[in-house]
């Protein structure tokens, strides 16, 4: 009998952990500014935010966005729907509307087969019609490795847009969905276990908690990704110039994933996270396999914002700046 077929096996990386370095991805574009009259750009490459927006008018900025990677799963259709809500979560994590998406295709036509791919599309169909978002063709290339993704273009209100430059100290920190699917995809990707928890965790679109924070007047937050909660904490500390306090006995995470740690399934973006944010993070005397999970590299992870949301899990505050971008309690 012959093995199934495994798509996380012709993947180097899993997801978001093949992001290029933050450190690296900081060099490498300093000093490259925006293109044209920057009067109308309201959010550009400044502090690193999720997406770009430009004005159309007082009441309308158009949001663009593009997001894609490998396979974290070995479900073609799951693949498809993670991806698919991972790139749409870039506009609700600025507070916006997505209105219609492209897809982006790489695929080995002779190695891998094309039914493969078509239900990697059916799965960014499906979560893109759920999102009430436009998905119009796309584009598609013959490669090495198989990359799925999409270019998203939404709007949102300048007066309610999300940024990382907004936070003010005394504000709480909340994150709405948990961490450890980037364990768990290193798991599933060395064992073949499957874990439906982060499946489904991956594949929740972050639009309820976007909409929740635009009511409760939150102007500042990202989305938690590739770069980890301390990575992306450490981004919007940054950006609004204060210190970020992270409970580390509040943050959740999934089932099985201080397992996954512990027995080792640790990705090399994970680890590069931490090599990254350590210089500027105080740890508090928690432990290597703690520091891990704070900076497990995350695919279609939740929202982290300043504010109290429904649903949400408050796990620190913003503090005034102090010795460190994150501390750890």
């Amino acid at each position: 009998m012959t093995e199934p077929l495994r798509l996380t096996d012709y993947a180097r990386g899993g997801g978001c952990a093949c992001k290029i370095p933050p450190g690296e991805l900081e060099a490498m574009v300093a000093g490259l500014g925006p293109v044209g009259g920057a009067a109308d750009l309201l959010v550009g490459q400044d502090h690193g935010d999720d997406a770009a927006v430009v004005r159309l008018d007082e009441r309308t900025g158009l949001v663009s966005t593009a997001d894609f990677f490998t396979p974290v799963v070995d479900d073609a259709y799951d693949w498809g729907r993670i991806a698919a809500a991972n790139a749409l979560s870039d506009v609700y994590a600025m507070g916006g509307t997505p209105l219609v998406a492209l897809n982006l295709l790489c695929w080995p036509r002779d190695v891998l087969p094309l039914e493969l791919a078509r239900e990697v599309l059916r799965g960014g169909q499906d979560v893109a019609r759920e999102a009430g978002c436009h998905l119009a063709g796309g584009h598609s290339v013959d490669d090495d490795g198989p990359k799925y993704g999409l270019a998203v273009t939404g709007v949102v209100r300048p007066e309610e847009l999300i940024t990382l430059d907004a936070g003010r100290a005394g504000l709480p920190l909340s994150l709405t969905k948990p961490l450890g699917v980037g364990v768990l995809n290193t798991r599933h990707k060395r064992t073949g276990e499957r874990f439906p928890a982060a499946v489904a965790a991956m594949t929740r679109l972050n639009r309820d908690a976007a909409r929740a924070a635009v009511a409760a007047g939150i102007r500042c937050g990202t989305d938690v990704t590739g770069f980890g909660l301390l990575g992306h904490a450490s981004k919007l500390a940054r950006a609004s110039r204060l210190t970020v306090a992270i409970d580390a006995a509040a943050v959740p995470y999934l089932p099985e994933a201080r397992e996954a740690v512990r027995d080792g399934h640790v990705s090399g973006g994970t680890r590069r996270n931490l090599d990254w944010v350590t210089p500027w993070t105080d740890f508090g005397g928690h432990d290597e396999g703690e520091r891990l999970l704070l900076a497990d590299a995350q695919t279609s992870g939740g929202l982290l914002v300043a504010g109290e949301v429904p649903g949400g899990t408050v796990i620190g505050e913003l503090l005034a700046a102090g010795e460190h971008l994150v501390r750890v309690r």
